[in-house]
């Protein structure tokens, strides 16, 4: 895999998600890409369960449990401001027999699907973002297969995205400043997903369930 970057594409004045979807592969269509198929993105959220805190106050953390579909052999587990384990499928099992110390949280569930396109070297993913039955959200995901150091190819990456997403477009996502000349992994995808996933669940003023 490449460089990525992980964006949110505000909904169009006027338009709905769906619309708002449909006018952004529109234009992607117009520039040449081509459909590759589709793509899922889901996250689910744990929290330490209130036994393992102990009586002094202790904050509890959260842990995101993702998948992939471009990686679908393996789990990612995000700890909050932590590491990112890989693990492979089975991992979701291991959860459930973990209830002790780790507990899913109501509601947590939050996922994008959408489709893959092609462009030259660029391949794109636009998804709608959903919590439930409801829309909540638009997720765009650049790659750039030819390079694997972000600092090498970011202009180049924000030129392409500023072609369909204009003044939508974003600025460098804060992995990539954490990166430095290292080279980008599957990993550093799944924190902006996780990043914007958090983002999206707080303008929707839906809450993680966590410890009270």
């Amino acid at each position: 895999m490449g460089v990525t970057c992980v964006s949110q594409m505000p909904v169009a004045e006027g338009k709905s998600v769906q619309q708002t979807v449909e006018l952004l592969t529109k234009k992607l269509e117009m520039l040449g890409a081509e459909k590759q198929g589709t793509f899922c993105v889901d996250c689910e959220t744990y929290h330490t369960a209130a036994s393992t805190l102990g009586s002094q106050g202790q904050a509890g953390k959260l842990m995101y449990v993702m998948h992939n579909s471009e990686h679908p052999l393996s789990c990612f587990a995000l700890f909050e401001n932590g590491p990112c384990l890989i693990a492979d499928t089975n991992f979701d099992v291991l959860m459930g027999k973990l209830k002790g110390f780790f507990q899913s949280a109501k509601a947590s569930k939050i996922e994008t699907r959408g489709t893959r396109y092609q462009y030259c070297d660029f391949l794109v993913k636009v998804g709608t973002v959903t919590m439930g039955p409801s829309a909540r959200g638009i997720s765009v995901e650049v790659e750039y297969g030819p390079c694997v150091v972000a600092s090498d190819c970011w202009s180049l990456l924000l030129e392409f995205l500023q072609s369909f997403l204009g003044s939508h477009a974003p600025g460098a996502p804060a992995v990539f400043g954490n990166r430095h000349d290292a080279v980008y992994g599957p990993a550093d995808t799944m924190i902006q997903y996780m990043e914007l996933f958090n983002k999206i669940r707080k303008q929707q003023q839906v809450p993680v369930a966590g410890i009270r």
